[in-house]
């Protein structure tokens, strides 16, 4: 039986490319059934949308819209099976490929912990630019968190997730290829499917790398030489809008208020157990925080 082998587009946060991160594969078995695979050649997880324009001789088993979140490697995707008595399946179809879960389930209530140090205390801002963050095109409408901090500050995770990409002080590689545009910026793919984006962040931990699992208060890295402020984003793109959607987020401090940071007050940080622990397992739970005091 013959095959065919799809390339996907990818659809990323500065302009659509013509790169190909993923591979779709469509085989045909013995009996005519066509099994549809993927191939996922980057390092992080990355979410495929695949939608049906013609079908002959079979049935779509999955529901739709149809998102797939592909890990590194092969993925298993689906079996078009063949109508008895019927000619094999035919078909032709679309596919994008998105950095975030273009379908993602958001919890407004989820509570972040504020990046830096437990006890310090920090002073929120409005963030009035993110000058740079989309390349040279302007976004309609986002939102962002603002902290003053100096240059040094420790810089730890807010949330769970796999590190998407981390940017130095210099820009390289295929700016097709890039998260945003900004640098000293790192990325996180966040349980939900949103990606947090940390701004004037500098990692010095030469172990941590793209496709690492990073938890809840672990440290990135710190605020980056000459900077004074950081700045928060978390977003993900919609599969109805090429535009990314904006996340804003409610922090705990205190212990346990949580809540929307408002401009010009002051913040004790924290990082209580239980929040830590919120998106992890038991065994992570017994990892990366030990027993519980």
């Amino acid at each position: 039986m013959r095959n065919l082998i799809i390339t996907a587009i990818l659809s990323v946060f500065v302009l659509y490319v013509s790169a190909q991160p993923v591979e779709v594969q469509a085989d045909y078995n013995a009996v005519g059934d066509c099994i549809f695979s993927a191939y996922n050649n980057s390092k992080v997880p990355l979410f495929l949308h695949l939608k049906f324009g013609d079908l002959q001789n079979t049935a779509f088993p999955e529901s739709v819209p149809y998102v797939k979140k592909l890990t590194p490697g092969f993925n298993d995707l689906f079996t078009l099976l063949r109508y008895e008595g019927q000619d094999v399946p035919r078909f032709n179809y679309e596919i994008k490929v998105f950095r975030s879960n273009p379908l993602s389930k958001i919890d407004f209530d989820f509570p972040y912990l504020i990046p830096f140090k437990a006890g310090k205390t920090v002073n929120v801002f409005d963030v009035k630019e993110i000058e740079g963050f989309w390349g040279n095109e302007d976004l309609d409408s986002w939102t962002a968190a603002g902290f003053f901090a100096n240059a040094g500050d420790e810089v730890f995770a807010s949330r769970n997730g796999t590190i998407a990409e981390i940017a130095g002080a210099e820009r390289k590689g295929d700016a097709n290829l890039w998260y945003n545009a900004w640098t000293n910026t790192v990325t996180i793919l966040q349980p939900d499917g949103t990606l947090m984006c940390y701004h004037n962040v500098t990692v010095n931990d030469k172990n941590l790398k793209a496709g690492d699992e990073i938890y809840a208060g672990q440290k990135l890295g710190a605020v980056s030489r000459g900077e004074e402020q950081v700045k928060i984003l978390i977003m993900y793109q919609s599969l109805f809008s090429d535009d990314p959607k904006f996340i804003i987020p409610k922090f705990i401090y205190d212990n346990d208020k949580i809540e929307i940071l408002n401009s010009s007050s002051e913040y004790v940080v924290t990082h209580p157990y239980e929040i830590r622990a919120l998106e992890m397992t038991r065994k992570e739970q017994r990892k990366i925080l030990g027993k519980q005091n």
